[in-house]
């Protein structure tokens, strides 16, 4: 049965993408390239419609471009779908790699309907994304400037000895340090004024983070998902920036898999092996739910911030907190006292807060829209 479609797959770089392309009607193969501009893609789909006047359906990898490509290309007419990388079939005893060939393997698999498509945010949702993922970038600067003026005083025997580094007495010792070399002083200085800048640029993009989550879609959202322990305002927004829509989660155990905290598994016939977890998707929010499984540790109260945090607060919600956790605290001590290692109990840990904050989102979208109706 002949169709109007006309695929194309791109192998996509950040000055040029090669093509392969497949015309319905006569079902020539062609191959090109093209550079990474509006001008250059606008005449790549008039040469296509030329040919074959019908539908155009594009896919090309995530990657370094981003979803910019993607927005270019539906203006300009077309269907474009952004594919997971990580899930695009790859033949082990194929060693040759370039970027032709992946293009061709690329467009077999597009026709064949065998690649997963991406969640595409919008600009402004990828906006909010890349203000949470700069404040991470600033967080790594800051420790970084940090670990370079310890060293330097660490190598000409200025040792800090009393109590944690980086604290107002701590600073207070800084500025009371004297050079008897000149230069050493001027190199002292410009670390010193490196670490206030990284200060000072992390404390803007916290007001900044503070304010989006204030702001709509994010307020009620953040509010609720503060109601749980570990998790305040950077946690969550960071969340729901990094995953924005949650309804494309028909279950919790699909969201787990998303961010690659299932346990990975190489069985056949009678042998069966797990293993660590898979670590696919998305490795930030990951990580940052890590660092809140771990406040599960401890049997679980209502202190004084976290009373704060939930003031005026749905009771609903509250409720579900306080439920995830007294589990989440009884599910860590009952690995950990079965000679699970802490690490793979917190990760057991990490996996039902997943699922938590699922039914908290679930269950906040369905109290919406029964407010809407």
């Amino acid at each position: 049965m002949k169709t109007s479609i006309t695929h194309v797959a791109m192998d996509v770089h950040k000055k040029q993408h090669d093509v392969a392309l497949v015309y319905p009607d006569t079902g020539e193969l062609q191959r090109f390239t093209v550079r990474n501009t509006q001008e250059e893609l606008a005449r790549m789909v008039k040469r296509i419609r030329k040919q074959a006047p019908g539908e155009i359906h594009v896919c090309h990898e995530a990657g370094v471009c981003g979803f910019v490509l993607k927005r270019r290309l539906e203006k300009l007419g077309c269907v474009c779908k952004v594919i997971a990388p990580s899930l695009v079939l790859r033949k082990p005893g194929d060693r040759v790699k370039t970027d032709r060939r992946d293009a061709k393997k690329l467009l077999d698999q597009f026709i064949a309907g065998q690649l997963t498509e991406v969640y595409a945010p919008d600009p402004g949702q990828e906006a909010d994304r890349e203000l949470t993922r700069c404040r991470e970038s600033a967080q790594v600067d800051l420790k970084r400037a940090r670990q370079q003026l310890n060293s330097l005083l660490v190598r000409h025997g200025y040792v800090y000895s009393g109590g944690r580094l980086w604290t107002g007495k701590h600073q207070e010792w800084l500025n009371s340090l004297e050079f008897d070399v000149p230069r050493l002083g001027t190199v002292f200085e410009e670390y010193t004024s490196e670490v206030q800048h990284c200060v000072q640029r992390l404390a803007s993009l916290d007001k900044q983070l503070e304010a989006l989550a204030q702001s709509e879609p994010y307020r009620q959202t953040v509010a609720v998902l503060r109601c749980f322990r570990g998790i305040d305002t950077l946690t969550a927004i960071t969340v729901l920036t990094e995953i924005f829509e949650f309804g494309r989660f028909d279950s919790p155990r699909a969201l787990m898999a998303y961010l690659g905290v299932t346990p990975s598994e190489d069985s056949s016939g009678e042998r069966r092996r797990s293993g660590g977890i898979t670590k696919t998707g998305n490795r930030r929010v990951r990580r940052i739910l890590t660092e809140t499984a771990w406040h599960y540790r401890h049997p679980h109260r209502v202190g004084k911030a976290l009373k704060a945090r939930r003031q005026d607060q749905p009771a609903w919600a509250i409720d579900l907190a306080d439920r995830a956790g007294v589990r989440l605290y009884r599910r860590y001590w009952h690995l950990v006292e079965r000679g699970k290692a802490a690490p793979m109990a917190v990760m057991a840990v990490v996996r039902e807060l997943v699922g938590f904050l699922w039914a908290m989102l679930r269950q906040l979208h369905q109290q919406t829209q029964s407010q809407q109706t």
